[in-house]
């Protein structure tokens, strides 16, 4: 049942990695640029929502809303901090990103594991995970690695990890259509 749901919606899975790829090919192309934008978005991002929630700390009734107000604090001094000291965000961002890297990779060995009953090629799923898991692990030894050679290794991990999305998606595919054929057989 769970791979018949799977399989007739093997089109995310392929819509994910060619993100992943399109992601990729323009990291590869244009890596500093790539870089940079992202800490622009993110501070523009942190900054615009510390406002609001500055604004929404007061209440009409007089009262502040001391959540709101700190939130919007921080909010604001990440976004200042994000334009005027890129690089400590650049560090920053790439360490989250290599934390990502690192939980995704194991929930993705994990699901490769448990539908290694279902589907033949499952080994598509747990090397996606071992991927991401030593890409994160790089990138947490190496946070000062210089932000333009992350990005170029940032857009051959997304290009790679791609690639194993689409051969997974295809796999699928091909899965869904077994299924349709077996049930449109008469017994």
């Amino acid at each position: 049942m769970i791979m018949e749901k799977m399989a007739s919606h093997w089109w995310v899975l392929l819509i994910r990695g060619i993100a992943a790829l399109i992601f990729g090919l323009m990291t590869i192309a244009w890596p500093g640029v790539s870089l940079a934008i992202l800490i622009v978005f993110f501070g523009a991002y942190s900054l615009v929502d510390g406002i609001f929630a500055t604004g929404a700390a007061f209440s009409k009734s007089g009262g502040v809303r001391w959540g709101f107000l700190l939130e919007g604090i921080v909010g604001i001094l990440i976004g200042l901090i994000t334009f005027f000291l890129p690089g400590m965000t650049a560090v920053m961002l790439l360490v989250m990103i290599a934390v990502w890297a690192i939980l995704t990779g194991i929930l993705e060995i994990v699901a490769g594991f448990s539908l290694k009953q279902s589907i033949a090629n499952e080994w598509l799923l747990v090397l996606g995970g071992i991927l991401s898991i030593i890409f994160g692990g790089f990138l947490l030894m190496r946070p000062f690695a210089g932000a333009v050679a992350v990005a170029l290794i940032i857009g051959v991990y997304a290009v790679v990890f791609g690639a194993v999305l689409v051969g997974l998606a295809f796999e699928l595919k091909g899965l869904q259509h077994g299924i349709k054929h077996a049930s449109s057989t008469p017994a």
